[in-house]
């Protein structure tokens, strides 16, 4: 990609440089989605309630307000469905995420940590051997 260059603007009468912007990173089209709040979970139900109610409704403006007044009305109790569903929903994603997070950091499962650990004390081991040999060379050399 060709470097930005700097753009000039015409403030007032005077000419000033602009600072190019920061370009944003890409996202990981493999990074879990963040899960629904308790409201949006209770969306999902009423939106297909509210169509079948009103199917000549187009707009989703409308669709929205009346969930939002319908929320609001509703008791703690009528809400905890919506929040035990959101609830869960939550710890699968933080378990998902940990995973993702994981495989990110090379970690990878826990497997192929332990896979690692070895391969690290057998080269621990093959350096022991290597300082073993170089001694009972040097040992030669001195007869």
């Amino acid at each position: 990609m060709p470097p930005r260059r700097l753009t000039t603007m015409k403030k007032g009468s005077e000419w000033v440089s602009k600072k190019p912007r920061k370009l944003k990173a890409a996202k990981d089209p493999n990074k879990p989605k963040r899960p629904p709040s308790a409201f949006f979970v209770f969306m999902e139900e009423f939106r297909t309630s509210f169509k079948e109610k009103n199917p000549n409704n187009k707009s989703v403006s409308v669709v929205g307000k009346a969930g939002g007044h319908k929320w609001k009305s509703m008791s703690e109790d009528e809400k905890v469905p919506y929040v035990t569903k959101a609830a869960k929903l939550k710890t699968e994603y933080t378990k998902k995420l940990a995973t993702y997070n994981n495989n990110q950091s090379g970690g990878g499962s826990h497997a192929a940590g332990d896979e690692d650990e070895s391969d690290k004390s057998k080269s621990e081991v093959n350096d022991d051997e290597e300082e073993e040999e170089g001694s009972e060379e040097e040992e030669e050399e001195d007869e």
